[in-house]
């Protein structure tokens, strides 16, 4: 069973809704989420009456990354579990999800809440959606593929200026840039959500599982070689003594 306080499932007409469900923390991401929302798209995979999986968030915001009080304690040493796998095993299935995949943002996006976007097919904005990817500012390196990944969906004068200054964009640049299909009113990106993905649930899975296998393909090789050079690049830091990598995120914390 999922750890309680993580995510939210629910099912509509073929379509499985994952809530991130930490509103406290803005929906950071900790190792339980992690495993919560991977543990929730292999089930995806597995059901058959699945055909389409929309991920949102609860309470103000849709996603605050990784949550910065567990990094920083890895970054200081003070937690020694820097080869924790759930961050691994939710790329490794986001790379292999081969189901159409959406996601309905409102409020903050940060972090692995605007990267994990460049895995998702269909990504739905309200108003009051606003994204940043802080890796510059913290003194981290990028993720979850997002080297390549941004590039291919904003371009690469676009996605340059915000991996290297860390500014915010919002919801009509976001669609503008490639980042999203298009803006809701204000609370009802999900509900769009919905009847986009309850229209593509109700074509042949086996079509639509054959078009994102396909569309999978042409970038497979390219995110995973992208996510090894990030991970090394990650890992190099940790390793430098004179890079004090927990400092960015202890300040970024304190911000």
């Amino acid at each position: 069973m999922s750890p309680p306080h993580r995510i939210a499932r629910e099912r509509h007409d073929g379509v499985m809704v994952i809530a991130f469900d930490r509103p406290e923390v803005r929906n950071a991401f900790d190792r339980a989420m992690y495993f919560a929302v991977t543990e929730a798209l292999e089930d995806a995979l597995d059901d058959d009456e699945v055909r389409a999986v929309i991920l949102c968030g609860r309470g103000p915001s849709f996603c605050a990354g990784q949550d910065l009080k567990e990094m920083a304690a890895i970054a200081t040493g003070a937690d020694d579990s820097v080869g924790e796998p759930g961050f691994q095993g939710l790329l490794d299935v986001l790379g292999r999800f081969d189901k159409p995949l959406l996601a309905a943002v409102h409020g903050a996006g940060m972090g692995l809440g605007f990267s994990i976007l460049g895995h998702v097919d269909l990504v739905l904005v309200d108003t009051t959606a606003r994204l940043q990817v802080p890796f510059a500012q913290m003194g981290v390196p990028p993720e979850a593929a997002s080297s390549v990944l941004l590039p291919a969906r904003m371009g690469w004068q676009r996605a340059a200026e915000v991996l290297l200054t860390s500014r915010w964009i919002l919801a009509d640049e976001a669609v503008a840039s490639g980042v999203a299909l298009r803006v809701c009113a204000e609370g009802t990106a999900l509900d769009e959500a919905l009847a986009l993905a309850t229209t593509i649930a109700a074509h042949p899975g086996g079509a639509t599982r054959t078009i994102k296998r396909l569309l999978l393909a042409g970038r497979g090789d390219a995110v995973a070689e992208a996510r090894a050079r990030e991970e090394a690049s990650f890992a190099a830091l940790f390793a430098d003594p004179d890079a004090n990598p927990g400092a960015g995120l202890t300040a970024a914390l304190e911000s």
